[in-house]
């Protein structure tokens, strides 16, 4: 049997499985999602595998059975009923309100395409409303919606005149998902933040965040059983190459990329596109900081980057990190939201937060040093950068 390749770069769960690629198997938790709350939040930072799971998600709800077949979801999943998927991928929508809304017009034209349009629908909103209602009509069964990366947009016009822009486009748009409620039977969004002034979490007041649910704390990333079970084979390279025994090499990997937890239970996660990395290339290093910081970062620790090393054993209110919308007064949220921070401990009503592993605090590190040198330049008038 031939080696399964290393699935870098991979988000389609289609091409994955064709193609020969190493899946770590999370289809028990997709149909529990898949199948419990209508609407569903899962909040993870970049390239921690939501897009792939939102693709195998699509599968399942387009019936497509053979891709499915040797995982888990074999044993829960019964009927395999073929449903419409409406799917935006939101990190094509760009950051200012043109061009997502030429994204969304383009999206729903392919599905018009397929389940018509009436001449009425002049609007976006009035075109998603028709499209969800006629490919519930057409099909007999109720469809799904899948929203990933949602809040791409948001992120990427955040401090810039375009923001309110795009959430009154976002406003308007998403507004039909509550009133069509009996047509859908599951929206799926995905995202790094939560923006909570939207349409998506104001209007869909029975949104379930289940982002801190200890039954998907895994979901998303690898776990040291999932690494050693399915990665043995890689390991090995790696520990062959470097000179180290196979408990030294465990120990550099969890130092350098574990140390993720997204919920009280404390479950360990890491971060799974480094850990890839470090594998195919056979060499530890700062793989996911080098794959690009999200634009909102600097923008919000330009007040606070004196601050960072205080970050590290801080204390949050378990209300507020699950409910509050993000902001430029506290940094510890979209820390948090976005990989840098991570849960603890748990002490009574609010979470111990800290650095996950080596390589998130040295980045932060270094990310906020030039923000550091820039502010002292500009009090002291230096003239060169060499001068501080």
């Amino acid at each position: 049997m031939a080696k399964q390749k290393l699935p870098l770069g991979i988000q389609d769960f289609e091409e994955l499985r064709k193609g020969n690629y190493l899946y770590v198997d999370k289809t028990d938790m997709l149909w529990k999602i898949a199948n419990g709350d209508k609407y569903n939040f899962l909040s993870r930072p970049r390239r921690f595998g939501k897009s792939l799971l939102t693709s195998a998600m699509q599968c399942y709800f387009e019936g497509k059975k053979e891709l499915f077949e040797g995982l888990k979801i074999m044993a829960l999943e019964k009927e395999w009923v073929k449903r419409p998927v409406l799917h935006f991928s939101m990190n094509q929508g760009g950051s200012n309100a043109k061009s997502l809304s030429h994204y969304l017009d383009d999206t729903l034209s392919k599905y018009e395409d397929i389940y018509g349009r009436r001449p009425t629908e002049a609007t976006l909103n009035n075109r998603l409303n028709g499209i969800i209602q006629r490919a519930y009509e057409q099909s007999g069964v109720q469809i799904a919606i899948l929203v990933d990366e949602y809040d791409a947009p948001l992120q990427h016009s955040f401090h810039t005149p375009h923001h309110d822009e795009c959430r009154s486009l976002y406003r308007d748009f998403f507004t039909g998902l509550k009133d069509y409620g009996y047509c859908i039977k599951c929206v799926f969004l995905t995202g790094i933040t939560k923006f909570t002034q939207i349409s998506l979490f104001s209007v869909l007041n029975t949104l379930t965040n289940i982002s801190f649910y200890n039954d998907y704390a895994t979901v998303c990333g690898l776990t040291k059983d999932e690494i050693e079970s399915c990665l043995g084979e890689e390991l090995h390279e790696l520990a062959n190459k470097k000179g180290w025994n196979m408990e030294e090499t465990l120990s550099r990997l969890k130092d350098m990329y574990d140390g993720y937890h997204f919920s009280e239970s404390l479950q360990g996660v890491y971060n799974p596109f480094s850990v890839l990395c470090a594998l195919n290339e056979l060499r530890l290093k700062s793989f996911w900081i080098a794959s690009g910081a999200t634009e909102m970062l600097p923008k919000i620790l330009t007040k606070f980057e004196r601050d960072v090393e205080k970050l590290d054993g801080s204390l949050i209110d378990i209300d507020y990190i699950e409910t509050s919308d993000v902001n430029t007064t506290n940094p510890k949220l979209f820390l948090y939201q976005s990989g840098y921070l991570t849960i603890k401990n748990v002490i009574e009503d609010s979470y111990v937060l800290g650095f996950p592993n080596r390589e998130v605090k040295k980045a932060l590190f270094e990310l906020v040093l030039p923000i550091m040198l820039k502010k002292d330049k500009d009090n002291r008038g230096l003239k060169d950068w060499n001068e501080v």
